[in-house]
């Protein structure tokens, strides 16, 4: 029995330990606590890292980035709120899923080896962004444009390229701004003279060009423009601040008077003395009032006299209107309330709530006693009021039958993981990538800024894709798949070799044969075919919005197919997108005034388009 009993006892604590193993074996997803978009976006970041061994306990394909505390990461519930990897002697990128990590607020992967482009994918809500001390190449992506909320951004000691892109506008929060030992050309932008919490800005070692007159009126405490290419005089508001402009090539004469009109310097803004009333209105106005020939004193007795014939006019009114509520309060006073009708009843019942019909007294400042309308006592005032209410159902999703369903993971193999080498372009609503899939098949895809349609409708994109799958026409590219995997919004093309008719004017090599009279014809009457079938054949029309030359692709045969068909008309947030493309020529006045699209305005944008192919000019080239 001892025997037995031990035995029983050995093959009990051997369950008991199999188990323990077998829980200690289960993977750590299955208690996860991190949000799934935000730990997909960190196991594509660790992918895109080249899975380097410094980070600690970070996975590729599984783990909870909360939950097992990640180097680096830290997070408030279930969303991932900051990420600091400085100084690790990371390589490769920062993944191209960081749109959905919504929560962020610091992103900090300074001091590293990251290399190729910044991705356009950003975390979108993001508080401090610092990449500096890195090797990244080509441009500053647009989608800092929509980070509404950052303060911090630097992007100093890297190997940035190109002239900025005029996206500051709304940055209105940015107080320190880094853009140091690049190679960044061109002249500063004028949305810099939206960055009215500007506090800190260094733009040295760079190879700006131009004036800075855009940065006279921002609240600078500290500049380093120093080691530039700038012209021009230093505006008289920066010449009391920490300013560094050595290596420039600024006149030091004096500066020629402002144009007139022009008020004078103040330098409220930098003291933020927003009551100080140092403005120029007298000297202003007398000149104003000697044009005109009538004299300050004049301008005030005729306003003066406008305020009191209105005043008396209103005065009237209210006392008529007065006298006409009074007698009206005192009829209803002394006469009972007439029967409504049927159809008054109706009305009244419909506009009516069950507390309102409930309440048979209205307290009120003439205390007017209100009888209900009779009520139909075999009915209950659920029924009565609820019946009419139209009940809401929710739309069914609308799958897409017309096209492929992709993966993210299939879309990353055929991209090298959206490889910056596959980058086609970067258009009006997101970045462009060459796909070539194993059977051989080469693909244009086109991933969505996550501002252009935001998670709240992401619920709507497989009803924009049938929409947009419905578009055939020889002149119009073709949509054959879509991917709509963790937060990501992407669209699959036909490829066409030879680019955008843009590139083939503004872009290409040397060895580029140019366009002869026949090709161009040809262009043009594709063109034109397709804006007809959005026109006209579709029904309801679809207004393009964004005919430009880099929307025309041509393929093998120089034959044109209008990309972006239905986009514009699709996406919830497209005219926001599209009004910081309203400058660049293409757009009619009446857009470029209202933000309002039509077939006309459509036609304009072919008429600039038609121009620039016949000139092979841009349309504000000087």
């Amino acid at each position: 029995m001892v025997k037995r009993r031990r035995r029983r006892r050995k093959e009990e604590l051997m369950v008991v330990l199999l188990g323990l193993c077998i829980l200690s074996y289960l993977p750590t997803s299955i208690h996860g606590t991190t949000d799934p978009s935000d730990a997909s976006a960190l196991w594509n970041m660790f992918i895109s890292l080249n899975q380097p061994s410094q980070l600690t306990r970070w996975s590729s394909n599984s783990g909870d980035p909360c939950g097992e505390s990640w180097t680096g990461v830290t997070c408030s519930g279930s969303r991932v709120t900051q990420i600091k990897l400085p100084g690790l002697g990371l390589t490769g990128s920062i993944g191209f899923l960081l749109g959905s990590l919504t929560s962020l607020t610091e992103l900090d992967a300074s001091n590293n080896n990251l290399a190729g482009q910044i991705p356009y994918s950003l975390p979108p809500n993001v508080q401090r962004l610092n990449l500096a001390n890195n090797q990244f190449n080509g441009d500053i992506p647009y989608s800092i444009s929509h980070m509404t909320s950052l303060k911090y951004l630097n992007l100093g000691h890297n190997q940035l390229q190109n002239q900025l892109s005029d996206m500051f506008a709304q940055l209105t929060s940015l107080s320190t701004l880094d853009l140091s030992f690049n190679s960044l050309t061109g002249n500063l932008p004028s949305s810099f003279s939206s960055l009215s919490s500007m506090t800190t800005m260094l733009l040295q070692n760079n190879q700006f060009t131009g004036d800075i007159n855009a940065l006279a009126n921002l609240p600078l405490q500290t500049l380093n423009i120093a080691n530039n290419r700038f012209t021009g005089w230093i505006p008289e508001q920066l010449k009391g601040i920490q300013l560094q402009k050595d290596g420039n090539s600024f006149n030091s004469s004096p500066a020629p008077p402002p144009p007139p009109g022009t008020p004078p310097i103040t330098k409220s803004n930098r003291n933020h003395n927003s009551g100080s009333t140092n403005s120029p209105s007298g000297s202003d106005n007398s000149v104003g009032s000697k044009k005109t020939g009538i004299g300050g004193g004049g301008i005030a007795g005729i306003i003066i006299s406008l305020l009191v014939v209105g005043a008396l006019i209103a005065f009237f009114i209210v006392k008529r209107r007065s006298k006409r509520s009074s007698s009206d309060i005192e009829k209803s006073d002394n006469q009972p309330l007439a029967p409504l009708a049927s159809n008054d009843m109706h009305d009244f019942k419909a506009v009516q709530t069950p507390s309102a019909i409930n309440t048979k007294t209205f307290d009120t400042s003439a205390s007017i006693t209100l009888k209900p309308p009779p009520v139909d006592r075999h009915k209950s005032f659920d029924e009565e009021d609820f019946a009419k209410k139209p009940i809401v159902v929710k739309k069914p999703v609308k799958i897409p039958t017309k096209v492929t369903a992709y993966s993210v993971a299939d879309l990353q193999l055929a991209t090298g993981s959206f490889n910056v080498n596959n980058l086609l372009g970067e258009g009006t609503f997101g970045r462009v990538y060459r796909a070539q899939f194993d059977d051989g098949k080469v693909f244009a895809v086109k991933k969505l800024d996550s501002s252009a349609i935001p998670r709240e409708f992401s619920d709507e994109f497989p009803e924009m894709v049938s929409n947009i799958s419905e578009l055939h026409h020889t002149d119009v590219t073709e949509l054959v798949g879509y991917c709509a995997e963790h937060g990501q919004h992407i669209l699959i093309y036909e490829f066409h070799k030879n680019g955008s008719l843009y590139d083939f004017f503004h872009i290409s090599d040397e060895q580029s044969k140019p366009l002869t009279w026949s090709s161009r014809v040809k262009i043009a009457l594709g063109t034109a075919r397709a804006l007809e079938y959005l026109h006209e054949v579709c029904s309801p029309s679809i207004v393009h919005k964004n005919i430009k030359s880099a929307n025309i692709l041509l393929d093998s045969e120089l034959n044109p197919h209008l990309s972006d068909c239905g986009l514009a008309s699709f996406l919830p947030n497209a005219e926001q997108a599209l009004s910081q493309n309203a400058g660049l020529g293409y757009s009619a006045p009446e857009v470029t005034m209202s933000g309002q699209y039509t077939l006309k305005s459509d036609v304009y944008s072919f008429g600039v388009v038609m121009l620039e192919l016949l000139t092979g000019r841009k349309p504000f080239d000087r």
